[in-house]
């Protein structure tokens, strides 16, 4: 089982190989390819890049399929950064 840390890095990685989903990434996060690697160490720049895939089920298929990356993982690392939801205010 791989850390929120890794598996982020491992979404990144994956992203790197597909530009138009990166060039998307990148304009909603507001970065720049220039600023990658040091927003890298940023948690929230991280959670970030896990968020984004669990926002999109088909994109978040395409990396575990491409990455053998069981989707559970991905879910763990998302609660990782991002917290438990707190469903009681919806």
């Amino acid at each position: 089982m791989k850390s929120a840390d890794e598996t982020a890095i491992a979404i990144l990685s994956w992203l790197a190989g597909e530009t138009e989903l990166m060039s998307r990434f990148l304009a909603l996060s507001g970065t720049d390819a220039g600023s990658l690697r040091q927003a890298a160490g940023d948690p929230g720049f991280m959670g970030g890049l896990v968020a984004f895939l669990m926002e999109h089920e088909p994109t978040l298929m395409a990396f575990c399929s491409a990455t053998g990356t069981p989707p559970e993982e991905v879910v763990r690392a998302h609660r990782a950064f991002s917290g438990p939801a707190d469903f009681a205010d919806v």
